[in-house]
């Protein structure tokens, strides 16, 4: 590694965690050993990793290695967007009301609710049979 200069961020989403390592360099991704298109196939999952790129300019100043895993594809690039948005505000502080105003910030604190005991389900009951 000849740059050390790089910034660690961690996103979650329902159970995807990721963790963003954010260098300068080429504008390369490598999401789990691979490339951003390979990983995310769907353009719209790709536009959400890439959100706050978008949202500041310029994707061709970074090289991100991210490591994720748990959840689905959705989940996990939702939780890279924030991992993203975390390393960035880490190395430019004036970024910060942009992301925050566009929601990049926030955690969706969301998860799947636990099943009960007596219960076919979190909330759903066992079939009523009258007779």
């Amino acid at each position: 590694m000849a740059n050390l200069e790089e910034t660690v961020a961690t996103g979650r989403r329902k159970t995807a965690v990721a963790s963003v390592r954010l260098r300068s360099g080429t504008g390369k991704i490598d999401i789990n050993g691979r490339a951003l298109e390979e990983y995310f196939p769907l353009e719209i999952q790709r536009q959400a990793v890439l959100a706050p790129f978008e949202k500041i300019g310029g994707a061709q100043k970074h090289d991100l290695v991210i490591r994720v895993n748990g959840g689905g594809v959705e989940g996990q690039a939702i939780a890279i967007r924030l991992g993203l948005s975390r390393a960035l505000v880490e190395t430019q502080e004036g970024l910060r009301p942009d992301l925050k105003a566009a929601g990049f910030l926030t955690r969706d604190s969301r998860k799947k609710e636990r099943k009960k005991y007596g219960r076919a389900g979190a909330r759903k009951r066992f079939q009523f049979s009258k007779r």
